[in-house]
């Protein structure tokens, strides 16, 4: 019998590589959520007479082209940051946990139909596909948040169908299923239930990704516009001036890595300890 999610995260605690992830993800929701008490300005306040200024007390990162705060940029900026992963995580999971459970569940044409979708959109580059997605629809952040959801939910529908195909022939669900419990009934409260951890370790994997991607969409011009304070958006204007004020890229894009190490800790962790077989599917 599998343990409980709760026990399997007790397990985690102890586990270096989680507890270091999430330490690091923990600074990072608590800088968003007190973004205004720890930047000294806001994110869109200008100083011309300080442009290109370097780090100093007054400036921890420096100022920008316009003289504005980077290190307050950079804080506000984790707000976009978080925000759009957990929406396209979960979209994507929404998508591929029913694409699953579904195609997994019935089998035969409705399996085949999904798969073949599954297949599809997993044969094409995801950052060129969610491009073209935005090129239709225009360049914003809540488009991007679409694209990428669109692009990456066939990852978890697989790994959902397969846990799905697996699970549906155990005993309790042949008793839901004698005790004339519906099939909605049967995939939500006896099937899904029981398929958590690889959902919860494909989530934490995903979020990365997901801020990664949105990041470079926005970096290519593709996705949140200036002045947003949107990490991508920050890199972008700093490229011209890398060399003349070079702290005006390092530091969102540190923020970016740091961000984004602390979510791939905390799934790598998850993985040793909830589900190891994932990396067999």
């Amino acid at each position: 019998m599998e343990d409980s999610p709760f026990k399997s995260l007790r397990r985690a605690l102890r586990h270096p590589m989680f507890t270091v992830g999430l330490v690091i993800l923990l600074s990072v929701i608590l800088i968003a959520i007190f973004a205004d008490f720890i930047a000294p300005k806001t994110y869109r306040e200008m100083d011309l007479d300080n442009a290109f200024a370097p780090p100093s007390r007054a400036y921890p990162f420096g100022t920008d082209n316009y003289g504005r705060c980077v290190f307050s940029r950079v804080i506000f900026g984790s707000r976009i940051a978080l925000r759009v992963g957990l929406i396209v995580v979960s979209i994507q999971a929404i998508l591929g946990i029913t694409m699953g459970l579904v195609a997994g569940y019935y089998g035969g044409v409705i399996d085949r139909i999904i798969s073949f979708t599954c297949d599809v959109t997993w044969s094409m580059p995801p950052l060129v596909f969610a491009m073209a997605i935005i090129m239709a629809l225009g360049p914003s952040l809540n488009n991007v948040i679409i694209s990428i959801a669109i692009v990456s939910w066939a990852e978890m529908a697989r790994v959902v169908r397969s846990k799905t195909q697996s699970t549906k022939a155990k005993a309790y669900v042949e008793a839901a299923r004698a005790l004339g419990r519906t099939d909605a009934g049967i995939m939500w409260r006896h099937i899904l239930p029981n398929i958590m951890s690889p959902i919860i370790v494909l989530v934490t994997l995903a979020l990365p990704l997901a801020i990664l991607s949105t990041t470079s969409l926005s970096f290519l011009g593709l996705g949140a516009q200036p002045p947003t304070p949107d990490w991508g958006v920050i890199l972008n204007e700093g490229i011209d001036f890398i060399r003349q004020a070079p702290w005006f890229s390092i530091f969102p894009g540190v923020a970016l890595v740091y961000t984004v190490l602390g979510f791939n800790l905390i799934g790598i962790g998850l993985r040793d300890i909830l589900d190891p077989q994932i990396r067999d599917i």
